[in-house]
């Protein structure tokens, strides 16, 4: 049966009775709080913890974006001399960090920050980008053998040093030939080179070591996975973010995800701070449960995705018009 359209009359009427229920509704409702001078406001503060042959540079972009919505960003050094101090050093300086936290881990630092979290009250969310996730007792050699078809392992070139105490330690870089075969297949060859000579190494101990704490299993997480990876390969990362119960995206990338899709990693830490979850509803309808955000041109593709676009984009626009956040 077809519906007759209502007399113009008719539809003015309701307009008018539907615009005054409108504004009557506006006028009873309590006035909305005005801005607060933060502009990181009741906004966590996202602490970004890098990865092995790395330095804190590689979160640039990420950083800025998270900035630019008021977020107040930290990116302390990671010392990469083994899981056990570099998680001791990082648990100092969370507690100097006041607030809730969203901390971030990318590669080595997953491991990092799921050890350096636990018991800590102000971590909120934990963000794992392309990361090593161990379980208490867990050693990444042990964690990195479950799943073939990693490169990593045969690109590592050791030197051996000579410790303060005299005992023989050996640190590892990745051969610069295979840097970018490994690590950054996404990214501009000059900036591979660049990444590949000025690579800080990572302790031998790092791959030993057993995680004394796995902070994902009481605290929730989320996960990026890079399909294209070749050191933390994707079959070891999903398994990782199914066994922490871990929401979680996939993104067309090589594992230096920070530096080649800066968006999607901004957009994901997003989700952690505000407890989100991510919709792969969309294209879960077109056979897929895989969420691609290679080629969505941005922010504004992803919003169209999950749903939330206006909601999403208006929160943007509040926050940059309180200004940026303090310096990274």
């Amino acid at each position: 049966m077809t519906a007759s359209p209502l007399p113009a009359s008719r539809t003015r009427t309701a307009g008018r009775t539907v615009a005054a229920a409108l504004a009557t509704a506006a006028l009873a409702a309590p006035a909305a709080p005005a801005a607060a001078a933060d502009p990181a406001g009741d906004k966590p503060t996202v602490v970004l913890v890098h990865g092995a042959f790395a330095d804190a540079s590689g979160w640039n972009g990420v950083a800025e974006r998270l900035r630019g919505d008021g977020y107040r960003v930290v990116a302390p050094a990671n010392p990469l001399r083994g899981l056990a101090g570099d998680s001791a050093r990082l648990a100092g300086e969370l507690k100097r960090v006041q607030g809730p936290i969203v901390l971030v881990g990318h590669s080595y630092g997953g491991a990092v920050i799921s050890t350096a979290a636990a018991g800590n009250a102000q971590v909120k969310s934990l963000v794992f980008l392309s990361a090593f996730m161990p379980d208490k007792g867990e050693s990444l050699s042990e964690l990195g053998a479950r799943f073939p078809g990693g490169l990593l392992n045969s690109a590592l070139k050791p030197k051996s040093f000579k410790r303060a105490d005299g005992t023989e330690g050996t640190d590892l870089y990745i051969h610069p030939d295979r840097f970018r075969d490994v690590l950054a297949a996404d990214l501009p060859q000059d900036t591979a080179a660049r990444l590949a000579s000025a690579q800080r190494p990572l302790s031998g101990d790092a791959f030993t070591d057993k995680a004394t704490a796995a902070a994902w299993k009481t605290i929730p997480s989320w996960a990026l996975v890079a399909t294209r990876d070749r050191a933390v390969v994707p079959e070891l990362a999903r398994f990782e973010a199914r066994r922490a119960n871990a929401h979680t995206v996939e993104v067309d990338a090589s594992h230096s995800t920070p530096m080649s899709h800066p968006d999607a990693v901004a957009d994901l830490i997003r989700q952690a701070a505000g407890g989100q979850s991510p919709d792969t509803s969309a294209l879960a309808s077109m056979g897929t449960s895989t969420l691609v955000l290679a080629g969505l041109g941005g922010l504004a593709g992803l919003a169209a995705l999950t749903g939330v676009g206006v909601v999403a984009a208006s929160r943007r626009r509040r926050a940059a018009e309180g200004g940026p956040g303090p310096a990274l």
